[in-house]
């Protein structure tokens, strides 16, 4: 389930860094050198983010079906 929710990833000058964001995820984002450094860091953050949440008992969002990756 984790590979179903949508991952933005843009540049941020400010950071000098692409910044990848899980939105359906509160507070779930990653960086990266590249684009694909980004993602992979923002799948190990999803990853995360769920088993926190399956360790403390929260809800965990269905992911909605939308757009899975925008770059």
């Amino acid at each position: 389930m984790m590979d179903r929710y949508e991952i933005i990833i843009y540049w941020s000058a400010e950071d000098t860094a692409f910044i990848a964001e899980v939105p359906e995820l509160p507070g779930c984002t990653a960086h990266g050198s590249s684009q694909e450094e980004a993602l992979a860091n923002a799948k190990d953050a999803v990853r995360l983010w769920l088993d926190t949440a399956r360790e403390f008992g929260d809800p965990i969002p269905a992911p909605k079906g939308r757009r899975l990756i925008f770059a």
